[in-house]
């Protein structure tokens, strides 16, 4: 599947050393409490609460439009506890999403408006469909999907479960993303002869 070109302005975003493209329209709660490791897209409205806890991405994450990335907490009798999130990576989070994952594996595919409870872990090459809703503490194994209707799916019988090329096909759609997000020409440079 070809990603058509995505384009924005220079001002819009901000571009680092390693390749991120972090969008001046982010909330970054904590900014020094969070690690993007390369060529990872945050675009705008996105909430990451770093200030909470440690947030930590791989490498080509992409954070869509409008999600909320919020470590995950547990109550305790003296009071609450945050913990660090780890994202892998090849991990694409949908608009809308909130997630207050404990971890997420590599080559993890997050739908639109889908709500990770708080401490949920996904291992490798899971799919989360849109709309789904994790409860606290779910664990999604590898090569399940989890749908809307908040039931894990796989298996080599069920016509639901995630495809054996799934870290391949995360791979070729992250790197995709990112090569087709780029920065819109300037009006000098369309010039017209």
């Amino acid at each position: 599947m070809e990603i058509a070109n995505s384009y924005y302005s220079k001002d819009e975003y901000v571009e680092t050393a390693s390749g991120n493209k972090v969008s001046r329209q982010t909330i970054l709660c904590g900014s020094q409490n969070i690690v993007l490791n390369g060529k990872v897209i945050v675009q705008s409205g996105s909430i990451i609460r770093a200030d909470l806890a440690n947030v930590r991405t791989g490498r080509y994450c992409v954070i869509s439009k409008n999600a909320v990335i919020r470590p995950p907490y547990k109550q305790f009798s003296k009071g609450v506890a945050f913990f660090p999130m780890h994202i892998g990576d090849h991990v694409f989070i949908g608009e809308g999403a909130i997630v207050s994952a404990a971890s997420i594996g590599s080559f993890v595919y997050i739908g639109k408006n889908a709500i990770l409870g708080r401490r949920c872990t996904l291992k490798d090459c899971c799919i989360i469909e849109d709309d789904a809703v994790l409860p606290p503490d779910t664990t999604v194994a590898s090569y399940m999907r989890y749908t809307a209707k908040g039931s894990l799916e796989g298996g080599q019988g069920n016509p639901n479960f995630v495809p054996a090329a799934m870290q391949d096909q995360m791979i070729d759609y992250t790197k995709s993303f990112y090569e087709h997000f780029v920065r819109s020409p300037q009006a000098t440079e369309m010039q017209v002869t």
